[in-house]
This record gives structure tokens, sequence and C-alpha cells, in this order.
């Protein structure tokens, strides 16, 4: 009898361990299955069609035939596609790195204030908040030709944005205005991370501004700086909204990026296979320039 009870035993747990292990995965899969589906639907069928489509001659809505390769035979011909991208990288150049070193040197200043703290914070982060028509508007008034406040204050009716050597850069220094402070909260939210132990060992030390910087808070932010250049890098590739309610691409082309072309192509030119082309290639530049900038900064962080 003892030996029976002893073999029913193990079986009796081990069915017991198979239902909660069955349980819990079903649990699991009833939590994560809307997400999956809605993943699964907005997601990676749009990107299978996108890819799809830039392998046909299709219009903006409806089928086309197959061409295969022709549409990125002709991307690589079309004087405008280079010219985009690089108006793209040029962006680029002028918004990731400074608009993160402002947001670092923003953060340093308010985290030193010990009045007027939470309204010097909310003054930088409160155009942030703006949507970016109301940005561009409140630019477009501060510079027009007519009665804007600038040309008002130099006696002149310069417009910025008809000049194709200066139209980009505002473009980029409007953009740096207006998101700083979301980087600027970054920062602040990783300089409080940092234990005030190693500052008070530093001053003990006998360590001054400059080596405390270099030496405490500078490693220690790295992951916040690689945070947020790589947020910057992917949302200033993906650059649209400004330049089109700014300048419409213009003047003389100079201000044309990728996404406003691929826009041009698909809703005013009606070539969906032509546009979902464009739109692949600008996807893929984002995701290896994001999987290079990675790894550099993971090194760089390591050392």
């Amino acid at each position: 009898m003892a030996t029976q009870s002893q073999t029913v035993r193990p079986v009796a747990v081990r069915s017991s361990s198979r239902r909660r292990k069955y349980q819990i995965w079903r649990a699991a899969f009833l939590l994560v299955a809307p997400f999956t589906l809605l993943y699964l639907v907005l997601f990676i069928f749009p990107t299978l069609r996108v890819i799809q489509l830039s392998f046909t001659d299709a219009p903006l809505i409806g089928a086309g035939k197959w061409v295969g390769t022709a549409n990125y035979e002709r991307l690589f011909k079309d004087f405008l596609f280079w010219k985009a991208l690089k108006n793209t990288a040029y962006f680029v150049l002028l918004t990731v790195i400074p608009n993160t070193a402002f947001g670092l040197i923003f953060a340093l200043m308010v985290v030193r204030l010990k009045r007027f703290q939470g309204f010097v914070l909310a003054a930088f982060f409160l155009p942030n908040m703006l949507t970016v028509s109301v940005v561009t508007r409140i630019w477009q008034w501060l510079t027009s030709s007519q009665f804007g406040i600038f040309n008002i204050m130099f006696g002149t009716n310069y417009a910025v944005f008809n000049d194709p050597n200066w139209a980009m850069p505002m473009i980029a220094f409007i953009t740096i205005w207006w998101t700083v402070g979301f980087n600027m909260l970054l920062f602040i939210a990783g300089i409080q991370t940092i234990s005030k132990e190693y500052y008070e060992a530093a001053a003990l030390d006998g360590a001054n501004g400059n080596q405390i910087f270099w030496r405490i808070t500078w490693p220690l932010l790295w992951p916040t700086t690689a945070l947020v250049l790589t947020l910057q890098l992917i949302a200033q590739l993906k650059i649209f909204d400004q330049v089109w309610l700014l300048t419409r691409g213009g003047p003389f082309n100079s201000t044309t990026v990728m996404l406003q072309f691929v826009y041009t192509q698909a809703f005013q030119n009606f070539k969906g296979g032509y546009a979902s082309a464009i739109a692949l290639v600008l996807f893929v530049i984002i995701l290896i320039a994001s999987i290079i900038q990675y790894r550099v900064l993971r090194t760089g962080g390591s050392r």
C-alpha cells in the first residue's frame, strides 16, 4: 500500500504542475494577444504591403503591375531623390548634436537654480507642448518680411524662408527651440539619479567644477546622452511637418526632405509604387543609422 501511494503521488504532482504551467501560459497569451493582434494589423501588415507595392507601378489607390526593381532603378537616378537625401542629412547635422548639447546645458543650469526652478523649467518646456502648426505660425509671424518683429527691429524686409541658403538653418533653429525642452527633461532625470556622495567626495578631494563635470557628471550621464542622441536621430530623419508648413520644400527645392518627397510622389503625383520604394529606402536608412549610432555610443560608453 505504501509503495502504491508513493507511486501515485509523483504522478499527481506532475499533473498539477502541468496544469499550473498551462494556466500561466493561457493567461500570458490572453494578455499579450490584443497587443500582438494590433501590432500585426497596424505595423507588420502595412510594412509588408509597402514592400510589395514598391515592386509595382501601383497608383495611390488600387493594385498595379509588377515591375520588379524598376522603381529602385529609377529612384537612384532621380536627381530630386539625392537632393532630398542631402537636405535631410544637412538637417540632421544642424539639429541632432546641437539639440542634445543645448538640452544638457539647460539641464545643468536648471538643476543649479535654487529659486524659480519650476518657473524656468516650465518656460523651457512650454514650446514642446505646442503643436507644430502653432509653432510654425508663430515663427512665420516673427519672421514676416512685412510685419515680423525681427524685421521691424532691424529695419529690413528680409524673408528668411525665401533664401535658399538660410531657409534650412532657420527650420533647424525652430526645431531646436521647439523640442529642446524634452531633451532637457531627460537630462535632468539623468542628473538626479547621480548620487550626491560622488560630488561630496570630489569636493573633499579639491576637484573643481570642470573636473567634476568631466570625471563624474558626463560619464554617468552617458546612457542618457546616448538615448537622447538616438531619439533625435530617428526623429530628425523623419522631418516633414515643419518643412511642409514653412517652405513646402522651397525655395528651389533647398528644403525638400525625404518624407516630403514620399508625400509628393504618393499624394500629388499618385505614384504609390514609387513612393513605397522611397519610403522603404528611408526606413532602411533610419534602421542602419540607428544601429550604427547605437553601437558607436555603446562602445564609447563602455570606455
